[in-house]
């Protein structure tokens, strides 16, 4: 009983994200669009708790849903007006477009697993719990992604910068 109960949770949240990610994309209203980001945000950390990772599921409230949306929301409103519809972009190239965001999810995808299968095979783990997964990802070994991470952090301070100083000169 307890594992149907999981199912439909499960389906339940995935219909959520599905939901929200379409309306995320297809409002024209840009502060709507924020709003239903931050629905499949706390979504996914639903997905995580679920799943028995609840660590990550605060750190996905707390920095996405509470942190970066806040950030987008700030940089929406000092450099756009809330009550402006955006328009809609029309192209004859649509197709072309969506072919290719497909071959690129393809291809992401496929780098993806076989970098996940080098990772695990240079450390010789099979049994990879969080903790291995957070040490690998923030040390400074052959794998470890701790400059990348601090980059994103100064990128993310000259965007908000950035947004500074593009409001005080309106």
């Amino acid at each position: 009983m307890d594992s149907v109960g999981n199912i439909i949770m499960y389906l339940v949240i995935a219909l959520t994200i599905i939901v929200f990610s379409v309306l995320t994309v297809t409002t024209s209203k840009i502060l709507r669009s924020a709003t239903y980001l931050l629905f499949v945000l706390l979504a996914t950390a639903g997905i995580y708790f679920q799943v028995g990772y609840e660590f990550l599921g605060a750190v996905q409230i707390a920095v996405y849903a509470g942190g970066i949306l806040v950030l987008f929301v700030f940089a929406i409103l000092l450099t756009h007006r809330p009550d402006a519809k955006s328009q809609p972009l029309t192209s004859e190239k649509r197709w072309l477009g969506l072919s290719a965001a497909i071959a690129g999810v393809l291809v992401c995808g496929y780098a993806l697993f076989k970098q996940c299968d080098m990772v695990t095979a240079s450390l010789g783990v099979t049994d990879v719990t969080i903790e291995k997964i957070g040490t690998a990802l923030l040390s400074t070994d052959k794998f470890g992604y701790l400059l990348p991470f601090e980059a994103v952090s100064v990128l993310l301070l000259a965007c908000i910068i950035g947004g500074i100083v593009i409001a005080r000169k309106r």
